[in-house]
């Protein structure tokens, strides 16, 4: 991935010399498992322990030799150790193993710093969702003004949207925190099953159950659908900030920095860029899943076809997920919010968005249903994208109306907090239900 949408945290976590250092690790835990089973001599693994290292530019000169990138790692750390121990290394694995447990270690451990950024957001999250608890604004469906709704609902509603995919995301990676050392063709001909057991308890790896010469593809499948989906439901929240700060909405903006500029022809430009990025990325990560599910389907029991896809969709979507959910945590921290427009926006053409209000008065008066929905759409139909336009006086000023409700009764219909007391409940049903939503990898 490209050093823009990158953070070094997660960079790290997928690079090559993490890849080497934990290659050498599984060749070290595997060796304490021989030895604590009695098959390799204890100074062996002492002398092993202490020499063993590997040197990334002679596994590049190597390889282009031997063309196989674990012998050459392999040729590599033995010539570190200089003595007949080497020959300890590797004994009855095959490359999957050493691969494929390494890998679960880099998931697991992208896994834990994804998590850790999801704490940030969902804590920016609810403190912007509790500050606006009470900030009314207009609910919309298809795009179009519905009844009114406070922006700490909406943004609480993000927030658990986001809570339960950092779940999915912890069941993925669970998933994935599984080690194999059972050899060529998974059946532990040349290994003692007790070597897997000890090595992936040394590693902090649970044994997979049954393997073939690789870990079945649908674990890092699940994994990247977990990705695809976090980044799905960040992008939800981007593309409403998106349309928020459109000019003729404008309920909030993206934070603008002293001495930002929006546009390179248009000074007075304020876009919401970093929400677009969100979204562009997310496309992106959204792509690879087809591609994890195509990995799914290697021939008997391995060929090498997920191998190269892997080396691209796993790192970049770990990295994209990672800087999304950053950037997303940067933008609602700093999330320019304004209440008084909200206020305006709802109340456009006289309150014409409280016409339920005014249908459910009527037909307690003892209107049909009918009779009342046409004398009120006839009411905010005049009123609407009028720019003279008043629901609530064209009611007032109706005798038709005023047969059946008082001013009183009118007044009551155009009352916001109708639509909002059971706020509580919904912050109570959503936050009370989060006590154990911070996860440990």
């Amino acid at each position: 991935m490209i050093d823009r949408y990158s953070r070094a945290e997660m960079v790290v976590i997928w690079s090559e010399e993490t890849m080497y250092k934990l290659w050498l690790d599984i060749e070290l835990a595997v060796c304490q498992a021989y030895r604590d089973l009695g098959k390799i001599p204890k100074n062996s693994i002492e002398r092993i322990k202490e020499k063993a290292s590997f040197n990334i530019n002679r596994i590049q000169e190597l390889e282009k030799q031997i063309h196989h990138d674990l012998i050459a790692f392999l040729t590599c750390v033995s010539e570190s150790i200089e003595s007949d121990d080497s020959r300890f290394l590797h004994l009855g694995l095959t490359s999957s193993d050493v691969k494929d447990t390494a890998l679960s270690l880099m998931i697991k451990q992208a896994g834990a710093l994804l998590d850790k950024g999801l704490d940030e957001l969902l804590d920016n999250l609810k403190n912007l969702a509790l500050t606006h608890k009470n900030t009314i604004c207009i609910g919309r469906s298809h795009g179009v003004h519905a009844e009114p709704t406070t922006f700490g609902i909406k943004i609480l509603g993000f927030y658990d949207d986001i809570r339960r995919a950092k779940k999915h995301l912890k069941a993925a990676v669970d998933e994935n925190s599984v080690g194999m050392f059972s050899g060529a063709v998974g059946n532990y001909a040349n290994l003692d099953p007790q070597i897997e057991k000890i090595a992936c308890e040394v590693l902090g790896l649970k044994p997979a159950p049954i393997t073939t010469q690789v870990i079945s593809r649908d674990r890092h499948a699940q994994f990247m659908s977990a990705l695809a989906i976090l980044a799905s439901v960040i992008e939800r929240l981007a593309i409403e900030i998106r349309h928020l700060q459109r000019t003729e909405v404008l309920e909030v903006e993206e934070p603008f920095y002293t001495n930002q500029k929006g546009s390179s022809a248009m000074p007075h430009k304020r876009n919401p860029w970093r929400s677009e990025n969100i979204s562009g990325l997310a496309r992106v990560v959204r792509s690879y899943t087809g591609l994890a599910c195509e990995n799914i389907l290697l021939w008997h029991e391995r060929d090498i076809s997920h191998s190269s896809a892997e080396r691209v969709t796993l790192p970049d979507s770990s990295i994209l997920v990672d800087f999304i959910i950053h950037r997303m945590s940067q933008i609602i921290k700093g999330l320019n919010v304004y209440p008084e427009t909200m206020l305006a926006n709802l109340n456009k053409y006289g309150g014409v968005i409280f016409s339920q209000q005014v249908l459910l008065r009527l037909i307690n008066k003892g209107l049909k249903r009918e009779v009342a929905y046409n004398i009120v759409q006839d009411f905010a139909l005049a009123a609407w994208n009028n720019k003279n336009g008043n629901f609530k006086k064209a009611l007032l000023d109706s005798t038709q109306v005023k047969e059946y409700l008082s001013k009183e009764e009118i007044d009551a219909c155009f009352d916001p907090s109708y639509h909002l007391k059971n706020i509580d409940y919904i912050f109570n049903q959503v936050l009370e239900s989060g006590h154990s939503a911070r996860t440990i990898f």
